[in-house]
This record gives structure tokens, C-alpha cells and sequence, in this order.
């Protein structure tokens, strides 16, 4: 397995770690509602992850064969999905926080940071070794 395929898939695994916790803390707290935001943002976030991914899988292949890019990486379906997401939280106020929604977007940038801050300690560790 290639290292961009086993980030993706880490990646992708700390997203569903993430969406499960905010299942849980929305079944058992009593911020139903701050949690429902949470994962709305957080499943838009989860989608978004996975489009760009495969968007930038197929931008590499298109420059590896041709030499020249293709096409984008997605940025209007992926603002397209958000303003779905807030288009939600507005419209069902009383199920979904707006602010949840919008910290829960941002979750996969979070992720993203997370996982490169682990990879470079980890790096750091087997070069000192």
C-alpha cells in the first residue's frame, strides 16, 4: 500500500471515530441539539474528506499520464455540500445548532492536521532510533 493510500485510509478512520464519539455524546448528554450540529457538519466534513481524496487521486493520475491536469479538485461541490449542510441547520433549528454545524465542517481540516502532527512525531522517532 502506497503512504498517500494508508493516509487516506488512517484519515478516513479517525473520521469515523470522530462521528461515532459525537453519536454516542448525542445519545447520551443532554446537548441533543449542540450534537445533532455536530454531526451534520461532521458527516458534510466526512463527505468532503472523501471527494477531495478521490478528486486528488484522479488529478495525480491524470498529471502522471497526460502531463497536464485535467480537471479541479471538486471546490464547488464540496461549498455546495456545506451550503446544503447550513441550508439544514437553518431551516431545522430546533434539531440541528448552526454553530455545531459549522465546527463540525471543519472537522476533516482538524483530522487532516491531527494525522500530519502524528506522522511527523512518528517520523521524528524512527530517525532518532
Amino acid at each position: 500500500m502506497s503512504e498517500y493510500e494508508s493516509m487516506v485510509r488512517r484519515q478516513r478512520k479517525w473520521m469515523l471515530y470522530l462521528l461515532s464519539i459525537l453519536v454516542l455524546g448525542a445519545g447520551f448528554t443532554p446537548y441533543t441539539h449542540v450534537f445533532n450540529g455536530l454531526i451534520l457538519g461532521s458527516a458534510i466534513s466526512f463527505y468532503n474528506l472523501w471527494l477531495l481524496q478521490r478528486k486528488t487521486e484522479a488529478f495525480g493520475k491524470s498529471v502522471v499520464d497526460t502531463g497536464a491536469a485535467r480537471s479541479g479538485l471538486g471546490v464547488f461541490s464540496r461549498l455546495a455540500a456545506v451550503a446544503i449542510g447550513i441550508l439544514l441547520a437553518l431551516r431545522y433549528q430546533e434539531v440541528f445548532h448552526i454553530m455545531g454545524v459549522a465546527i463540525g465542517v471543519l472537522s476533516s481540516y482538524l483530522i487532516i492536521l491531527f494525522d500530519m502532527i502524528l506522522e511527523i512525531i512518528k517520523q521524528k522517532k524512527v530517525k532518532e532510533s
